[in-house]
């Protein structure tokens, strides 16, 4: 009897499902540098499972070398990525080599085939070679842009079929 509800488990688990975020464990931060040895900013970073709603409400978390997080928002879909910035809040982010987000996956596998901001979601002018994949890391990086009221962008990934370990 238990061994039919494990199995039951395993094969109802959204996080043993082919080709989504969902039900995945994540850690979500901000980094920034120059010099990736010698970091400006490393963000405290906070770790939760991929479900219904936003993930991330991230706030600022204390300056490190004068610098602080810009609050935003951060909502997880299957297979997308929607990070809005507060509405109160505007200017312009670090100029850095790197200044961005860093969604780390659980796992060892390369996690995304694939990824490509969606225009009509996104205001900001992010750049496709803004967005790199590391393994299970997805890593944004917004330097130098300009963000304010209604400022987002969206991310539409393609997940490989990658256990969760």
């Amino acid at each position: 009897m238990i061994r039919a509800a494990l199995i039951w488990l395993l094969v109802a688990s959204p996080a043993l499902a082919e080709g989504t975020l969902e039900g995945r464990v994540v850690t979500f931060s901000v980094l920034a540098y120059d010099d990736p040895d010698n970091p400006i900013f490393v963000g405290k970073g906070e770790t939760v499972q991929v479900g219904q709603g936003v993930e991330f409400g991230l706030r600022p978390e204390g300056a490190q070398n004068g610098v602080d997080v810009a609050p935003v928002s951060v909502d997880i879909g299957p297979s997308r990525v929607e990070v809005r910035f507060d509405q109160r809040i505007g200017g312009y982010l670090l100029r850095a080599k790197f200044n961005g987000y860093v969604l780390r996956f659980e796992g060892d596998c390369a996690l995304f085939e694939g990824v490509r901001i969606d225009q009509a979601g996104t205001n900001i002018p992010l750049l496709p070679e803004a967005i790199t994949t590391k393994g299970g890391a997805l890593l944004v990086n917004v330097a130098g842009l300009r963000y304010g009221r209604e400022s987002r962008f969206a991310l539409d990934v393609a997940v490989g079929d990658c256990p969760v370990s």
